[in-house]
This record gives structure tokens, C-alpha cells and sequence, in this order.
């Protein structure tokens, strides 16, 4: 019997580009946000933690894993919001599906386009079961890298129409509308956070800034409201007032996180709130009643991208896309790693196509 390959398929980002360019945006982040909704529904199969943060004056590095019987994934992430200035990304990630069989690593994939993807997705998904019904406007506060994701998720999982557009730095707003221009999207620009709230069914705020900020403050609130906070995703970072907090029904993907990371974290610690996946799974409630303002205080957890990751690699295996490479070595005699030094080295890579 021959032995098993022991390539990995790699998704670089000009692979990821080119599938997500073939796919469409809207289609990624519905495929992606199917398999959130499926994984979540299995929420107690899944060995979870929080993600492991290493803190600097700059910025963090965090590690976050997952896995269930079948599959572990973990991804590396950054979060650097003074890095625009130097020409990179605030955020950038890669990620590993692998086998927990054997510890195998089938897909080592780009992160940083597809995280912006999986948010997206898992946004969508929340406001799905919590946004109120008909909701047609959206506050989008926050206009940066993660933007237009967010747009185009609500836009056609929603059916958002209208958005109102705010950010700090009029730049942001002025590239998110030249990218948008042409989706049917009505874009409104505002001089304020305020002003941009005001009529909106739904309030996105996905602001970069590692602060304590009260983007939305309770002057601002609407019956009804549904707030997608975003941007607040680790300790000391927030955008909503406390007492925004206080007057809804909130939200999380995982309590244990979401009270170090999320905007909860300025509440005490038994301050009351629902995970997503029993909603989802139909062991809690969602949206109450028409008037009541909800919030989904979103900080990022890896179940999110152990969803996205499959949806890559089934993806890029079915359009052909990626390379085999050679991850972990190839030994005749896995008991003999020095063996390796002795002989020949193989070719290295493979069109993923050729071994899919």
C-alpha cells in the first residue's frame, strides 16, 4: 500500500485574492457564514479557550485555537493600528487546518482577506437572528480595511440598502465609497458618529484604535436598534458607552473572551449575556420584540475561523487553486529523521491541482 502524501495544500495570498475574485465577495462570505451557522450549532463538540495574547506598545499577537474530534485549526493574527503608517496592514493572519487523526496539516492558508471575510460572515449571521425585521439602513462607523466586507454582508444577506457613512479620518470614507460606487447601495456621508445613527436600523461600528471610546453613547439610541460592535477586541479597547450596554440584550460568541476583550469587559462580571450559538442552536432567545435594542459585541473567536478555513480549502481544492508544499518531511522510515540529511532533496512544491 502506498504511503499517504504528506504535502499540505498552501492558499498564498494571491491564491486567496484570485479565489474570492472568482467567487465574488458576496459568495465567500455567504459560504463562509453557512459553515459558521453549521459549526456553532455543534458548540459543545468543539474543545474551546480563549485566544492567547501577546501585548506590546505597538499592538498584539494572538494565537487562537480550536478543534473537534475531526479537525484543529488555530490562527495567527496581529493587530497593529499604527501600521498603516509604515505601509502594512493593522491586521495581519494566517491559519492551519489539520487533521487530528494524525496531526497532519492539510491547509496553511493567508488569513488577513479571509479574516475580513469571517467577521463579516459572523456579523451577518448575528444580525440575521437579531436585527429587527425590514431593517433597510445601516450606520457603517469605521471605515477602514474591514469596511466594505461588512457593506456588501449586509447589503445582500440583509437587505440593507442605505448606508451612513462616518470615520475620523475623511480618507477612509472617501476610499470605501470609491469602492462601493456602483454595488446599489445608497451611501450617505456624515460629519458625525451622532449624525450617522440617527434613522438607522442598524449601527456598525468597526473602529481600529486600541482606546476606551464611547463612539456610541444612549443620546444615540433608537428603540429597535440593533449595534454590531466590532472594533472593540481586546483589553482596553472599546466603542460603546456602558449605559448603551446596560439598556440592551447582548450578545457574545464566547463569555469568557468577550469579558476580558469585548465592550463588556467595562461591566462587572456576572452583567448578563447570551451566547450566540444558543440562539442559533434554539436553547435561547433572540430579538424580544420589535423595540428592544440588542447588541452583538463581536471581538473575533476561533470557531469563526475554523469555519472559514474549511470553506478555503474546499474552495481552492475545487477551483484548482494553491500548491502542494512540502510542510513536513517526506520519510521512508518515519523513524529515522537524520536519515533525511543523507539523501537527495525532492522537488518542493506541487500545483494543488495535480494532487487535490
Amino acid at each position: 500500500m502506498p504511503r499517504p502524501s504528506a504535502t499540505t495544500l498552501y492558499l498564498s495570498a494571491p491564491a486567496a485574492i484570485e479565489l474570492v475574485r472568482r467567487q465574488s465577495v458576496a459568495a465567500c462570505i455567504a459560504g463562509i457564514a453557512e459553515n459558521i451557522r453549521t459549526d456553532f450549532r455543534r458548540w459543545p463538540e468543539f474543545d474551546k479557550c480563549a485566544r492567547v495574547g501577546n501585548h506590546g506598545d505597538q499592538g498584539v499577537i494572538e494565537l487562537m485555537p480550536v478543534s473537534d474530534a475531526q479537525r484543529y485549526s488555530f490562527k495567527y493574527v496581529t493587530g497593529h493600528p499604527g501600521n498603516h503608517r509604515a505601509g502594512r496592514p493593522t491586521v495581519m493572519a494566517f491559519g492551519v487546518l489539520a487533521d487530528m487523526a494524525t496531526g497532519t496539516p492539510e491547509l496553511l492558508s493567508e488569513l488577513t482577506l479571509t479574516t475580513a471575510l469571517r467577521t463579516a460572515a459572523t456579523s451577518l449571521v448575528a444580525a440575521q437572528w437579531l436585527a429587527r425585521p425590514g431593517s433597510r439602513v445601516m450606520a457603517l462607523i469605521g471605515n477602514g480595511a474591514q469596511s466594505e466586507f461588512q457593506a456588501l454582508a449586509f447589503q445582500h444577506g440583509l437587505g440593507i440598502a442605505e448606508l451612513r457613512l462616518f470615520d475620523v479620518d475623511p480618507r477612509a470614507t472617501a476610499k470605501l465609497v470609491a469602492n462601493l460606487r456602483g454595488s446599489g447601495l445608497k451611501l450617505a456621508v456624515c460629519a458625525s458618529a451622532a449624525e450617522a445613527v440617527r434613522g438607522a436600523d442598524v449601527v456598525t461600528t468597526i473602529t481600529a484604535d486600541k482606546a476606551r471610546a464611547t463612539i456610541v453613547t444612549p443620546d444615540m439610541i433608537e428603540p429597535g436598534m440593533h449595534l454590531n460592535a466590532v472594533g472593540g477586541d481586546c483589553p482596553g479597547k472599546t466603542e460603546l458607552h456602558p449605559d448603551v450596554l446596560r439598556r440592551a440584550k447582548v450578545f457574545v460568541e464566547y463569555a469568557l473572551q468577550t469579558r476580558v476583550e469585548g465592550d463588556i469587559q467595562q461591566l462587572p462580571p456576572d452583567f448578563a449575556v447570551t451566547e450566540l450559538w444558543q440562539v442559533l442552536a434554539g436553547q435561547a432567545a433572540g430579538r424580544d420584540s420589535r423595540e428592544q435594542v440588542t447588541v452583538f459585541d463581536s471581538v473575533g473567536f476561533a470557531l469563526e475561523d475554523f469555519s472559514a478555513l474549511r470553506f478555503m480549502r474546499d474552495t481552492a481544492l475545487a477551483l484548482g487553486l494553491g500548491e502542494r508544499i512540502a510542510l513536513i518531511p517526506d520519510m521512508a522510515d518515519p523513524r529515522d529523521l537524520f536519515g533525511l540529511l543523507r539523501r537527495p532533496m525532492a522537488r518542493q512544491a506541487e500545483p494543488a491541482a495535480a494532487l487535490a
